[in-house]
Formats: C-alpha cells, structure tokens, sequence
C-alpha cells in the first residue's frame, strides 16, 4: 500500500455536537493514499457527520487533522479543496440548465474574462478518459441519467486537483451497471495515488470495493482501518448494530385471499406528458406481496402514483375489493384503505419542517380522539404519536422534534408507523429500503412480512432483487410501462432478460 510512511489524512480525536446528541464522539481515522477506505456504519452513526468535518462543512468541537502529515484548520469547504480534498455529496449539487462543462467551472478563478468553451470542453473530455468517466460536456445536466450526473459531481473534484475524494452513499442511486461503472472509476483513481473514502452502509458492496474498512456505531469507532479480506460480512454487520442480523428474513408459507388490487388497463403519462404506463393490468390478492422489478424509469413510479390517487390515469380502471377508486383522488384511495410508502421519503413521504407529532397524525387527524368537531386535541394527537414512536422504535430526542433531523432509517420507521397504524388492506411500498443500512432493512422487511402475515395486499416495488425474491410471493417484471412477465420462483436469469426487454424483443423476432 502506498503512502504508508505518510498518511493521507489522519483524523485524531474528533468530536462533533448537535443539540441534544453527539454526533461524533472522539472518533479517529488513517486513510492512506491509493486506497478506498470504507465508512461503514448505520444510518446516524456519524459518517456524514465526520466526513462533513473534514470536507470543511463543520468544525469539528474538539480533534485535530492532518493531511499528509502537515496539520490542517479546516474553516471552509475551499480550504478542503485547496488542500486537495473534496466531497460528492448523496444529493447532487448541479445546476440543471446548465452543461457539464459549464458546471464543472462554477466557483473557479479561471476563466476570469473570457469563456472559451470549446477548449473547456475538450479539457473536461480528456479528464473524464483518463478516469473511465464518460459524459458528454455540451449536454445539460437535466438531460442526463443519474449516473452520469454522477460522474458530473466526480470530475468537478478531480478537475479542481482532488487527492481525497470522499463519497457519501453514492451507490444509493444508482443501477447496478451504473454501480459497476462507479467501481472501476475509483479503482482508476487510486491506481494513480488518489484516495477515496467510501461512505457506506451496504455490505456487499464494501466487501467488493474497499482495501480497508471503519466502522461506526453511534458516534464511536467500533473496528478503525480493518482489512477487507481479514473480516467478513457477518463480522461487519455486529459491528454496524452490536448484533447478529439476518441477511434473509423468514417468510411464512401462508396461502393468499381474495384479489384486494385489480389493476386494469391503466395508460398513464410521466411528468412531461409522455406515456409511462402502457395498457398495464396486474393483481395482489390478501395476505400475499407482489414485488415488480424494473429498471429506474420504467413506469414504476407512475404506477404508485396512480394506485395511490397522486397522478390520474388517462384510462383503464383501478378496483381494491371490487369498489373503482375515483381517478386522481388521493382521499378516495385512502378511504378505500390504501397505505404508501413512497420512493421519496424527504419531499412526498413526509413534511421535513413539521414535528413528528404532525407527521404521524396525517392520515388520523380527522377522527376521533384527535379530532374533536373542527378542532385537534394535542394530547390526544401526542400520546398517539408517542406510542408510535416507541413502538417503531424511532429514534428522536421528542415528538416535537421537525422530521427533517431524523436519519433516513428513522425517517422510514415514521412513515411506516404511519402507514401500517391504518391497519391497510393494500400497502404499496416504493424502494421502502433505499438508502438504510442491514439492520435497519431487516427491520423494515419485517414490518412488510407481519402485514402480509395480517392479511393486507403489498405491492413491492424495488430495484433490489434479492429484497423481492427473500419477500415476494410472485415477481412481475415492468418494462416500458407494460408486464413483460411473471414467476413464483427465483429465476435471476429470467427477471434480468425481461428487464431489459429482451425476451419481449426475442418473442417479436420470433413471431415475424
């Protein structure tokens, strides 16, 4: 390994504080040039947080830091970047209208007078080939995938000298072929001395990606600079959690009732009036979980919507136990028993500014203990939301704390809490595991499976396959706004193919 002699960066006795918590409890971490050093820990535990303090974002309350053995007072995140470190944050900082290149020189000294694009462009180009980052520089930043913006947010740090490139959960968003892309550009990095700091909570990809790895728990270093090939995946988990935690849930074979959701012929268009959803029609009976794969763009999302009453459908029908829901009526779909988990739990699961109080009563503020005529009773509405917030386990100083301080885990056990305490006959569960860490997952798969066990209907919608083979009953695989399939086992190589549409294109060659 190399830069053994002198660390790339050496983190001593950080402490960082919020109001009410401490977020980073003397933590300390060696990451040595030319590797990937992963940050592993669970939703809360402080990995944000420390990686904040050293990309300049906060001062740390007590520690110190040392880059490459000089110390460093890290005020700003220009000092960072002159220093040589930078940060790609899980929620991208581009501006959409503007180009690659274009947003690549925002906040530069050069150019001062004049913009040359076209050389600026060409510079952009030979850097994103030296990295494997493959992006076109005239396109405009909304027209370009998620991954892609991606490799946006990575040449902007190397274009600006970065040796320490840190990545906060950057595979949360992403495919699986986009992961693999993202994986072979951070090997090129470190191949050429650079040193990536790897912030995770997945396992896997921990075990594929990283030299070394560090654990949080809470605020603490529970395992500092751990070789990748000297631990396991097992290991890593008691480390995460302080406990042993299940990979693959136990699911109960339980015979499936009545159809609850009869899905019929739905069109639907996407936010920019284009057909997302093409004469789709399925069904989920009680007591059972349909999981529908897909690529990302596919008509998932759509589909959601327009079960839920968040987006009308141009036509076909939609029938839980037998009754239409009204099109576009979100009230109606909840009358009628429908619960959502939505793939965007910051902006359409919850009210970030609105305290926990608020969030949970959202579906039961109109009856009663909480309401009472026009009024809310408070008391009535808080001891509500306190015995959900014990029962779910949602880890907050108060109830009156705003939702926007949660950790993605908790934020996802609230709107969970507030789900399932409808006692739903059809909940429809979008990514519901996106972005959590193992234990959280396993908490949250066994919430979805005591539902099924309960009688309701689920909808799974997920982009992670061993999730929807450990908790589906059937898969159907949605394509283009259409069902390409359906199967009761496990058949990898079959969901992939539909996935891509392949076995639809091979049934049109053949009948031709």
């Amino acid at each position: 390994m190399q830069g053994e002699l002198c660390p790339a960066i050496e983190m001593r006795g950080i402490v960082k504080r919020f109001p009410g918590v401490v977020a980073v409890d003397y933590v300390d971490l060696t990451v040595h040039a030319g590797e990937i050093h992963a940050l592993l820990g669970e939703n809360g535990a402080g990995k944000s947080t420390l990686m904040n303090v050293l990309a300049g974002l906060y001062r740390p309350d007590a520690g110190q830091i040392t880059v490459c053995g000089h110390r460093a007072d890290l005020r700003s995140p220009r000092d960072a970047i002159d220093l040589g470190i930078g940060m790609v944050h899980q929620h991208f900082m581009l501006v959409q209208s503007q180009t690659v290149t274009e947003n690549i020189l925002l906040g530069l000294d050069e150019p001062r007078f004049f913009l040359r694009l076209a050389a600026y462009h060409q510079r952009v180009a030979r850097l994103g080939e030296r990295f494997g980052l493959h992006v076109d520089p005239r396109a405009r930043i909304w027209q370009l995938c998620v991954g892609e913006q991606q490799r946006v947010e990575i040449l902007k740090m190397l274009y600006r000298g970065t040796d320490v490139l840190i990545m906060d959960e950057p595979t949360a968003v992403l495919a699986p072929p986009e992961i693999e892309e993202l994986f072979r550009t951070l090997r090129s990095m470190t191949r050429e001395g650079k040193s990536v700091i790897f912030i995770s909570h997945k396992l896997r990809e921990v075990m594929q990606v990283a030299d070394r790895v560090t654990v949080l728990r809470k605020g603490r270093v529970t395992a500092a600079g751990l070789d990748k090939d000297a631990t396991s995946a097992e290991e890593l988990a008691r480390l995460m959690v302080g406990r042993s935690v299940l990979f693959r849930v136990e699911k109960a074979a339980q015979k499936p009732g009545q159809v609850v959701l009869a899905v019929d012929d739905i069109h639907a268009d996407n936010d920019k009036g284009l057909p997302a959803l093409r004469g789709l029609s399925l069904q989920v009976r009680a007591g059972e979980v349909l999981g529908l794969a897909g690529i990302a763009g596919n008509g998932q999302r759509e589909l959601a919507e327009v079960i839920t009453g968040l987006r009308p459908a141009t036509s076909g029908r939609i029938m839980i136990q037998g009754q239409k829901i009204e099109n576009g009526r979100t009230l109606t779909a909840i009358q009628r028993g429908v619960s959502h988990v939505p793939e965007d739990r910051t902006e359409v699961g919850s009210a970030p500014n609105l305290s926990l109080t608020d969030n949970l009563i959202m579906k039961h503020y109109r009856r009663e203990p909480i309401a009472q005529g026009w009024a809310i009773s408070q008391a009535a509405a808080n001891a509500w939301a306190g015995d959900l917030k014990q029962a779910y386990d949602i880890v907050a100083p108060s109830i009156d704390v705003p939702a926007r301080l949660l950790s993605g885990g908790n934020l996802q056990r609230l709107i969970l809490a507030r789900e399932i305490a409808t006692q739903p006959r059809l909940l429809v569960a979008v990514q519901p595991t996106r972005g959590l860490d193992v234990g959280a997952i396993e908490d949250v798969q066994r919430l979805l499976l005591a539902q099924r066990e309960s009688g309701a209907a689920i909808l799974l919608i997920s982009e992670e396959l061993d999730e929807l083979f450990a908790l589906s009953d059937r898969v159907a695989v949605i394509y283009e706004g259409q069902i390409a399939g359906e199967m009761q086992t496990e058949d990898r190589e079959a969901v992939g193919l539909m996935m891509t549409g392949e076995r639809r294109q091979k049934r049109r060659s053949e009948g031709q």
